[in-house]
């Protein structure tokens, strides 16, 4: 889900460099009041500039490649869809669209009417063809999107009534067809496809497989995939100025944005928006306090607790406290052959102290949770099971797997395949998330003491994201970034994505797990959704493919002199920050 610019519609999940990173939500429970900034008298002014601080390179800029939360914060401000969602209601609104979309009572077709007055960056018009192009190149097979093609799985065609009118058709229902259609990042045609390579297949002839797909097909994909990993080009209202890789990304607020002006149009009021990447958060917070940042979206616990309290801090942050829709997790490689069985996964998950973790890693800022649901939503449910603290319970578990020390070397062991092997794996983790490397110590040291042999190993992010999307690790932590709005998890747990570089990177596998994943999508009763990710849930709790850590709380940072600074349900929204003038650090564009 895009987050960072607009609070658009689409309720795909994002692999996360920070342990807590991604949207996040003003509670500490459903329908706490949001934290405000003082407000400044007079109308918002433009100008200036906001120094973000970044943990991590985007994996790429690529809108639709890409499945980052570094990438997604960028793209925010370069893209734009059909629809949006209110950043205060999470109602959806029309953008792009003139309205939100007429739905046929069957619920197969949606048909929308496009705004004539948009325009991409570059001044071309944006028109139901650059929509018609962006849907084909989500379901074109062969462009590396496997994680976002998930989503329109039910879209079997797309068609052009006028230049600016587009019907969607789908095979079956899905109750976030609308959400999902009018998420679309509407990418430029001429832009991305200069040679109108699909313009002559339509969107069933795609739908057909990688193996049918016809020669200009392939070179669009080809081409798409690797051309435009650094050089964006959307309608929204910021453009990519350049990407220094370990340094920083800029973007400049674009004076020809068509939307200037408009009514219901969010206006852009800082001139550039740069994203300082840092990945060291000892490093980072010093650049905080010098002068170099202006905003740290996730202080680290023990910078919060002892790092930021001095007057002079106070003087020139402010600081904002709470709980995001964010999870934390262990992930073990179920196809791994230690880990194959559900009881070595939940003799791990005994053998994890969480709440000592959140108490002492996390100073508390944080709450154990036990399955993959945001534990805000009605979805979620509370009744599971929490695995206790329990290394005994752990011992039995591995005991009753086969695990043994048979040969006194003080490692478990076991014949697997006619083979004896050392209970011996390695715990992988990005590089700069001190949160995460404290995780993995931490286990690492319990284990020991039970005959287990964990080594950790700490990687740079676009290193590690591409050994988790080729399963080439024991053992994960990572997170996801949810949706604020109604869950769907069939892009993690469903067994068709553990194939292509698809979000199951556990390689977990379960079919009534998958009927469940399908049913619900076809569900639009809520209560009959919510009785489905139930059965759901207990599942994962019995099985623990994960070993669900925690939810975090955000502790953001930001320098006083921006206005309209407020924690809404999608976060914090720097689109509607501004500075008065008298304040602002930066004079030019």
């Amino acid at each position: 889900m895009r987050k960072a610019g607009r609070c658009l519609v689409l309720s795909g999940l994002l692999l996360v460099a920070a342990c807590e990173k991604g949207e996040r939500i003003a509670a500490e429970s459903p329908g706490s009041q949001p934290v405000v900034a003082k407000a400044e008298a007079g109308p918002p002014t433009t100008g200036d500039w906001l120094v973000i601080h970044s943990l991590s390179d985007p994996e790429q800029l690529n809108p639709l490649t890409s499945n980052d939360s570094a990438s997604s914060e960028v793209l925010g401000y370069i893209f734009e869809s059909l629809l949006v969602r209110d950043p205060r209601t999470l109602e959806l609104k029309p953008l792009i669209a003139e309205t939100r979309p007429v739905i046929s009572k069957d619920k197969l077709s949606y048909t929308f009417k496009i705004r004539p007055d948009v325009r991409f960056q570059d001044g071309r018009p944006l028109t139901g063809a650059d929509v018609l192009f962006s849907i084909k190149a989500i379901k074109c097979p062969l462009v590396n999107a496997p994680f976002l093609r998930v989503y329109y799985n039910s879209v079997v065609d797309a068609q052009l009534l006028d230049e600016h009118t587009i019907r969607f058709v789908t095979k079956e229902p899905y109750f976030l067809n609308e959400s999902v259609l009018g998420g679309i990042s509407v990418l430029p045609r001429h832009y991305y496809d200069p040679e109108d390579l699909l313009k002559s297949v339509g969107v069933r002839e795609l739908d057909q497989g990688s193996s049918r797909m016809p020669d200009s097909v392939k070179r669009f994909a080809g081409n798409f995939n690797k051309s435009y990993s650094r050089n964006p080009l959307g309608s929204g209202p910021y453009k990519f100025q350049s990407w220094k890789t370990g340094q920083e990304v800029e973007l400049r607020r674009d004076p020809s944005y068509w939307g200037n002006g408009k009514p219901g149009v969010e206006q852009p009021r800082m001139d550039r928006l740069r994203f300082r990447i840092i990945n060291n958060p000892d490093a980072a917070l010093v650049t905080l306090k010098s002068g170099g940042l202006d905003f740290m979206e996730s202080l680290t616990p023990i910078h919060h607790v002892r790092g930021t309290g001095s007057e002079r801090f106070k003087r020139e942050f402010q600081k904002f406290e709470y709980f995001a829709p964010t999870y934390s997790y262990i992930g073990w490689n179920n196809g791994h052959p230690i880990f194959k069985d559900k009881r070595v996964r939940q003799a791990m998950t005994y053998f994890t102290n969480r709440r000592q973790m959140i108490k002492t890693i996390l100073f508390g800022l944080g709450e154990v949770v036990d399955g993959p649901i945001y534990f805000f939503r009605p979805e979620y449910d509370k009744g599971l099971y929490s695995h206790p603290y329990d290394p005994q319970k752990g011992l039995q578990l591995l005991s009753e797997a086969g695990w043994k020390d048979t040969d006194g070397d003080g490692v478990l062991d076991k014949v697997i395949g006619n083979e004896r092997v050392s209970f011996r794996f390695e715990i992988k983790f990005n590089s700069g998330n001190t949160t995460r490397k404290s995780v993995a110590l931490t286990l690492q040291d319990e284990l020991k003491k039970h005959g287990i042999a964990a080594t950790v190993r700490e990687l740079d992010w676009t290193i590690f994201l591409d050994d988790v999307k080729n399963h080439k690790f024991d053992a994960v932590i990572l997170g996801w970034a949810m949706g604020v709005s109604e869950p769907d998890a069939y892009q993690v747990w469903h067994s068709s994505q553990a194939a292509n570089k698809g979000s199951n990177h556990i390689n977990y596998r379960n079919p009534r797990v998958d009927r469940i994943l399908e049913e619900y999508r076809r569900e639009f009763d809520a209560n009959r959704r919510i009785e489905l990710y139930r059965e759901f849930q207990k599942i994962l709790n019995d099985e623990q493919p994960y070993t669900f850590l925690f939810v975090g709380k955000w502790v953001s940072a930001v320098q006083r002199r921006f206005r309209s600074v407020e924690v809404l349900p999608g976060g914090l929204r720097p689109i509607e920050w501004w500075v008065p003038t008298s304040l602002q650090r930066y004079t030019t564009q």
